[in-house]
C-alpha cells in the first residue's frame, strides 16, 4: 500500500494512476476476503448484481452531468426517473420491451421539457422547478398507473402486468472457468477471475447500452466541438455569447439529454430488473444519481465508478443472509479511509487526516468486536458510504462555473 501511494505521487500519468488505483483496490479486496474469510465479496453473483444495481443509478448520474455541464441543476431527476418507469410499464406491456424503451425516453424527454421551458426560458429557480418536476413526476405516475393498470390482466393500481424481458447474454465459455479459479481463493487473482466472470454472466443489453452512452458522452463532451461549446456554456455563458454560441439552444439540448438518460434509467428499473412498473420503484436513485455525479467530479468516469461502488455495497446487503459480508465491508471500509488519512497527511491536510484516521480506527474496533452486521444497518449502508465519500471527497471538485446561475441573454453577469 506504502509503495502504491509513492508511485501515485511520483507520476503524473492518468493512465498510471487508474492502474495503480485498480491494482491497490484489488489488493484491499483480496486481503478483506482473505482476513474476513468471505469468498463472496467478490463472486460471479454479486459482480453481477451489483452491476444491474448500479446502472440505473449511473444512468441518472450521467443526465445530472449533462446538464450541470451545461449550467443547469437537475434536481428534478427522480421525477424523470419515476416518468421513464411508467412510459416503460406502459408501452412495455402492450407492445414489447423496445416500444418500452421508447416510451421511458418519450415521457423522460416531455418531462425534460416542462423543467427546460421553466428554468431555462422563464428563468424560474432551478431548485424549486426541480423539487416540482419530482413532484409531478410521481403524480403523474400515480395517477395514470390507477387509471392504465387496475383493469388489465395480472396489474393492479400500483402495479403494470409483466413487461417481457430484453435479452440477456452469458458468455459461459468465459464465465464457468473464471469461477473455479475464483474459489480457489488465490491473492488478487480470484478477485479478477470473480470480476471477469460477473460481467459475462447474464449481462443485459441494457447494461451494454448504458456503458456505450458512458463511453459517448466522454467522447462528445471533451473531444468535439459541440461539446466544447456546451461545457462553455455552463463555464462563462456570457463570453459564449460574445462568441456567437448559442447558450440557450445548448442548455435545452444538454436538459433534454439529461431527462432522456435518467428516464432510460428508470426503464432499466421496470425492465431488466424486475420486468413490471411498480409504484415506489425509482427508491430515490435520482438523487443519488447526482450524488455519483458530485463524487465523479462532474465527469463520466468518476460518475460510473460512484456508481459502481453503490451497486456493490448494495449488491452485498441484499446477497448477505447472516452479516457476514458486510461486516467485511466495514473492514474494506476501514482500510481504504486509512489510505487515504496517509495521503490526506503527505498532502498536509492535518484536520482531514485526523477525522479520516478516527473513523478508520472505529470501524477496524467494530470488525474486531463483532461476528456480523445487523440486517438495520447493512440496509442504509450503501446511503452511508455515499454521504461518507461526498464528504471527503467535497475538497477536490470543481463544478462547472456557472452551474445553477440564471442566465439571461443581454445582462451583465
Amino acid at each position: 500500500m506504502t509503495a502504491a501511494i509513492l508511485i501515485w505521487r511520483g507520476t503524473s500519468s492518468k493512465r498510471v494512476k487508474i492502474l495503480v488505483i485498480v491494482i491497490s483496490l484489488l489488493a484491499t479486496l483480496s486481503l478483506v476476503r482473505m482476513w474476513a474469510d468471505v469468498l463472496d465479496l467478490t463472486s460471479r453473483g454479486t459482480i453481477s448484481a451489483a452491476l444491474g444495481l448500479a446502472v440505473p443509478i449511473g444512468l441518472a448520474g450521467l443526465g445530472g452531468l449533462w446538464a450541470e455541464r451545461a449550467g443547469v441543476v437537475n434536481i428534478g431527476l427522480e421525477g424523470m426517473m419515476i416518468l421513464g418507469t411508467f412510459g416503460a410499464g406502459w408501452l412495455g406491456w402492450q407492445y414489447g420491451p423496445w416500444a418500452g424503451l421508447a416510451g421511458a425516453l418519450l415521457f423522460g424527454l416531455a418531462g425534460a421539457a416542462i423543467f427546460a421551458v421553466a428554468t431555462i426560458t422563464f428563468g424560474v429557480d432551478q431548485i424549486i422547478s426541480g423539487t416540482a418536476m419530482n413532484i409531478l413526476g410521481l403524480g403523474f405516475a400515480q395517477f395514470f398507473a390507477q387509471v392504465a393498470f387496475s383493469d388489465a390482466p395480472g396489474g393492479g393500481p400500483t402495479q403494470s402486468p409483466s413487461i417481457e424481458a430484453l435479452p440477456s447474454f452469458t458468455w459461459s465459455f468465459i464465465s464457468d472457468p473464471l469461477v473455479d479459479l475464483h474459489r480457489e481463493g488465490y491473492f488478487i487473482v480470484s478477485e479478477i477471475a470473480g470480476f471477469v466472470s460477473g460481467v459475462f454472466f447474464r449481462l443485459s443489453i441494457l447494461t451494454v447500452i448504458a456503458a456505450g452512452l458512458f463511453f459517448a458522452s466522454g467522447y462528445i463532451l471533451w473531444r468535439t466541438p459541440f461539446g466544447l461549446r456546451l461545457r462553455s456554456v455552463g463555464e462563462n455563458p456570457h463570453a459564449a455569447d460574445s462568441l456567437g454560441v448559442n447558450v440557450y439552444f445548448y442548455k435545452y439540448i444538454a436538459v433534454l439529454n439529461s431527462g432522456m438518460l435518467a428516464a432510460l434509467g428508470g426503464a432499466f428499473l421496470a425492465i431488466a430488473s424486475s420486468g413490471v412498473y411498480r409504484e415506489g420503484q425509482t427508491g430515490g436513485r435520482g438523487f443519488i444519481g447526482l450524488a455519483t455525479m458530485i463524487f465523479g467530479n462532474w465527469r463520466p468516469g468518476g460518475t460510473a465508478a460512484g456508481a459502481a461502488v453503490f451497486g456493490y455495497i448494495d449488491a452485498l446487503q441484499l446477497r448477505d443472509a447472516n452479516g457476514t459480508a458486510m461486516r467485511a465491508v466495514v473492514l474494506l471500509g476501514a482500510l481504504v479511509l486509512f489510505v487515504l488519512a496517509v495521503l490526506a497527511l503527505r498532502a498536509k491536510k492535518y484536520q482531514t487526516m485526523f477525522a479520516l484516521g478516527v473513523i478508520s480506527a472505529a470501524l477496524i474496533s467494530w470488525f474486531l468486536v463483532t461476528t456480523n452486521l445487523p440486517k438495520e444497518i447493512a440496509l442504509v449502508a450503501p446511503y452511508l458510504a455515499t454521504l461518507l465519500v461526498l464528504a471527503f471527497a467535497s475538497q477536490r471538485l470543481r463544478p462547472p462555473a456557472a452551474d445553477g446561475i440564471p442566465y439571461r441573454k443581454g445582462e451583465s453577469k
